[in-house]
This record gives structure tokens, sequence and C-alpha cells, in this order.
């Protein structure tokens, strides 16, 4: 008996890191871009930094849509991937792009038709509003190319097929750092672009990661692109996408907004905290791709056991995904401490010595804080929606925080008018405040369902 228990957790572990691989190299050159991005901005000058980094909250709330989106795709494909329903997953693929594709084309058009508007909300700074807005105006086209292939990626990431994926990420973003240099630097006779130079780079490789995608679809035996999928309709499929999805969007959206509005807290402290806020955020995103990866690969291969009906085993594989989410959420911390010296010795070519200060203070506060955002991220995000339970997250981050962190932020900031750092450290509490809340519910195994249908297409003509 021990000996077989024990072989399954081999094969647990295994599994998980024949997953998580492929999506930490994902994460990874994803990040990449992003520190590419302040990289070589900073050889253009702070404001060019600062306006990039608010102007991409859009792109970060745009990300959380489609995350939430494929996230509904996850949690029903990967259950049904286990049952063995290839109809079901294709239908699903269709719903999730009716909903994406107006969302995305409504962030394209409002990009391209009132870029300065969508600046206003995060600065009043002149110079910061136009170098956004031009900005804004050529990620119109990535934007709509992003809503169709996040759908396809989260549909062959739920079956196991996370190389595909990755190998098309990595096309994407190496492309976009080799144009980002072209464009920011002038190579070869190209001019200076700037900002826009680094959402023409974005955009460009957007529109080859689609054509890739499409390539991809049209050598698959089951998982295709296919807008067609749009049209079909399936009453009980698309309930149960609107009652998991829906949840998880809004979740998503609620964090992702709510996470925005740091940003609007940071914007009106002043253009020194918002430089280094940006070089933070490039340094956490490299500190949580580990922990973060372990939970999208976690919540897949639970998805794929629940399917199956081995709930037993579903429970036991969630204990062993927390216990290595805690370690590689140290190890995260780790990465950001061991990366401050090199991030503060380069910063200092572009910053001002009181943007210094924050950014060696924000560094430190993050060297904790991933640790309370990989095990949130893990439970909510990864062990709870696998098992069919997106609404509980929706709820959890929703109060945490616009009940208390967005008002302590804002009240902070502005009614104590309390320094910059004290500020930014409050901000940092939101993850901790919840972990009691999370850990309950993750106790308490109500998150563990099957929600699969049987005979879903019986008496259909082919």
């Amino acid at each position: 008996m021990e000996k077989t228990r024990r072989l399954g957790q081999d094969e647990f572990y295994s599994q998980i890191f024949k997953l998580v691989l492929p999506i930490i190299i994902q994460n990874l050159l994803s990040a990449a871009v992003s520190s590419a991005d302040v990289v070589m901005l900073n050889y253009v000058g702070q404001s060019s930094i600062s306006a990039v980094s608010l102007a991409a909250q859009y792109a970060s709330v745009l990300f959380m849509v489609f995350y939430g989106l494929g996230t509904g795709v996850t949690i029903l494909c990967a259950q049904y991937y286990g049952k063995g329903d290839m109809r079901a997953i294709q239908v699903v693929e269709g719903i999730a792009l009716r909903f994406s594709i107006p969302i995305a084309l409504a962030f394209a058009l409002a990009a391209l038709l009132m870029p300065e508007t969508m600046m206003l909300l995060f600065t009043d700074d002149r110079e910061l509003i136009e170098i956004g807005a031009s900005y804004l105006r050529y990620m119109s086209v990535s934007y709509l190319c992003w809503g169709v292939i996040e759908v396809y990626l989260a549909t062959l990431r739920s079956i196991g097929r996370v190389t595909i994926s990755t190998v098309m990420n990595v096309l994407a973003f190496s492309l976009n750092i080799f144009l980002n240099a072209v464009w920011i630097f002038g190579l070869f006779g190209a001019p200076k672009l700037g900002a826009m130079g680094v959402a023409m780079a974005t955009s460009l490789s957007r529109l080859i990661e689609l054509a890739a995608c499409v390539v991809v679809s049209i050598r698959s035996k089951d998982v295709h692109l296919n807008l067609r999928y749009i049209f079909v309709g399936h009453n009980l499929l698309f309930k149960d996408f609107v009652r998991l999805s829906l949840p998880a969007l809004g979740n998503d959206i609620s964090w992702s907004v709510a996470f925005s509005m740091y940003s609007v807290i940071i914007g009106h402290m002043g253009s020194d905290a918002v430089a280094a806020n940006s070089f933070v955020i490039v340094v956490r995103n490299f500190g949580t791709i580990l922990c973060f990866g372990m939970a999208s690969a976690g919540g897949i291969l639970l998805g794929n056991i629940i399917g199956e009906n081995k709930l037993e085993e579903a429970r036991n594989g969630a204990k062993k995904l927390i216990k290595l989410t805690v370690i590689t959420g140290a190890i995260g911390g780790a990465i950001i401490l061991a990366a401050m010296p090199l991030v503060l010795a380069y910063a200092r070519e572009s910053l001002s010595e009181q943007a210094m200060g924050y950014l060696r203070n924000m560094l430190l506060i993050n060297t904790y804080y991933v640790m309370g955002a990989a095990v949130n991220t893990t439970l909510i995000a990864g062990v709870f929606r696998a098992g069919g339970d997106s609404r509980f997250g929706f709820i959890c981050d929703t109060i945490d925080m616009w009940c208390y962190a967005v008002p302590l932020g804002f009240i902070a900031a502005f009614v104590f008018k309390l320094p910059v750092m004290w500020v930014y450290f409050l901000l940092c509490t939101d993850e901790f405040v919840k972990w009691p809340w999370v850990l309950g519910h993750y106790r308490s195994g109500k998150w563990l369902h099957n929600i699969t249908r049987d005979k879903l297409f019986e008496g259909e003509k082919n």
C-alpha cells in the first residue's frame, strides 16, 4: 500500500515538472520583454519609462480579462480532456472566442481613438500623456490579436500541449525584443521611435504569433483555431462556461483594476515614485515566474485528474502543490534579493537619488511579498479553479482589494499624506490579509468538484 502511494507521488511530481518547465520558459520570456522595454527605454529617459509603465496598465487589465476567459477554458477543457470528450473542448473554445473578440475590439478602438483620455486616468503630467498616447495608438493592433491568441493557447495548455504554446510565445517574445532594439536604438537604418517603437514591436510580434497559431491549427489533428466554433451553440456548456468563467473573469478584472489603482496612487505621488515602481514591477515579475508557473501547471494537472473522477487523488495532489508553492515562493524572494545590487547599479544611470531610495526599499518589501502572492495565486487561480470553484476567488479578492487595500492606499496617500514608502508598504499587505480566509477555504474541501457532464452530444447528427 505504501509503495503504491509513493509511486503515485513520484508520478505527480514528474507530471508537474513536465508541465511547469515550458510554462516557466514562457513566463520568463514574457518578463524578459517587459524588462527589455525598461532596459532599452532607460537610454531614452525617465519620462519614457514612466509613460510606458502607466500606459501598460491597460495591457495588464486586458491580460487579466483574457486570463479570466482562459481560466474558464482551462477549467472546463482540462476536465473534459481527462474525460476524453474533444467535441466539448471545441465548443468551449468557441464560447470563449465569443467573449474575447468583442472585448479585444473595444480596447483596440479606445486605444486608437482616445489614447489621451486613457492616459489622463493615471497622470496629469502633459509630457507623460503625450508619450503614453503615442504608445497606446500603436498598441491597438496587438490588443486585437491578443483576444484570439490567448483563447487558443489556453485550449492547447488545458490538454497538456504546453510545449507548443511555449514555442509560439518564444517566437513572439524574441521578435518583440529584437524589434524593440531596432526601433529604440535605430538599428539597420530604422528611425529611433522611443515608446512608439516599443508599441510597434509588440503589435508586429503579436501579428506574427497569430499567424503561427493559424499554422499550428492547420497541422493539428484535434484542437483547431476555427472562428466557426463561435457559432456552435450548446446551452449546457454555455451555462457552465458562464457559471465558471465569469466569476474567474470578474475576479481577475477586479484584482487587476484594483492593482492598477496602486499605479494611480503612486502616479499621483510624483515621477520619482513612478519610475522606481517601473523597475520594481519588472524585478517582481521575474521573482514570481516559478511560483506562478507552478500554479498554472498544477491547475491543469489537477483538472485532468478531477475529470477522470479521481477526487481523492486530486486532494492529495493539491497538498503536494502547496508544498511546492511555498518552496518556489521562497526562491522568488531570494531571486529579488540577489538581483538588487544589479538593478540598483543599472538604475542609477537614469533615476534621481530620491527615486533610487524608493527603488531600494520597494525591492526589499517585494522579497517577502512574493510569498503571499504565490500561496494565494496557487490556491485561488490553480487549486480552487481546477476543482470548478471560481466564485470564492472573486468574492475574496474583491473584498480584499476594494474594501481594504485600495481605500487604505488612497487614505494613506491623500488624506493622511503619508510618505511614499509607507503608502507602498501598506499597499503590499493585501496578499497577507486574505491568507486566513483562503487557507480556511482550502482546508474545508468545498472547492473540489467534477463539473463534467455525460452524454452532451447524444442524438446529434454528424
